[in-house]
């Protein structure tokens, strides 16, 4: 293979990649209730919490463990407890996770998966809400926990089936805003010690 088909080949898989996920689309409820989770075809699928009785301090350590660092710049949500944090994933993607206070002696978890914030489509790029992954950190560690959906205050009992939902990445390959300021910085630099040196 030669060296610019390989790198064909690897922007392409930049361009492509794809989220891969499954989400709860009909669940019983307390009561045996059924309740199909609503879908907006503007924000996605409605977010279910994670419900743990657990302290936020022992979760955060739990998340920071499993890799995850604190988010610099968000919007805060009502009742949300501290800072959320980020869980780097296959490139350009990021899971976001926050922590909300929901009684006295527990906390709810929610988070979505969205391009990440090093690259500048994380302005307007598709996300979705996730609950399978989290899922999975918390089974790791140990931590007992039930699925609340917050809109009908409701616990899930069972999920009955399942969307299954894909992200794609914009059109145009991600950019890294990072290094464009930095390049940003540099020129603006160079042209100012030109400017003062022609005076």
């Amino acid at each position: 293979m030669s060296h610019r088909l390989a790198l064909n080949m690897r922007f392409l898989n930049d361009v492509l990649m794809e989220y891969v996920t499954k989400y709860p689309k009909t669940v019983s409820l307390e009561g045996d209730e059924n309740n199909e989770i609503h879908v907006d075809k503007m924000t996605g699928v409605e977010e279910l919490h994670l419900i743990v009785k657990e302290s936020a301090e022992k979760m955060r350590k739990i998340l920071f463990n499993e890799g995850f660092t604190t988010v610099k710049f968000e919007h805060k949500q009502p009742l949300q407890i501290g800072d959320g944090l980020s869980l780097k994933l296959k490139k350009p993607w990021e899971m976001h996770v926050r922590l909300f206070s929901n009684t006295e002696n527990s906390i709810s978890i929610q988070g979505e998966v969205e391009i990440s914030r090093d690259y500048l489509q994380h302005l307007f790029s598709q996300r979705t809400a996730v609950i399978y992954e989290i899922e999975t950190i918390l089974k790791r560690n140990g931590i007992s926990y039930d699925i609340l959906n917050k809109r009908i205050s409701k616990y899930v009992n069972k999920v009955l089936d399942e969307y299954n939902i894909k992200l794609v990445t914009p059109d145009i390959p991600v950019f890294a805003w990072k290094p464009m300021l930095f390049m940003i910085g540099t020129v603006g630099a160079m042209y100012l010690w030109k400017y003062l040196h022609t005076l």
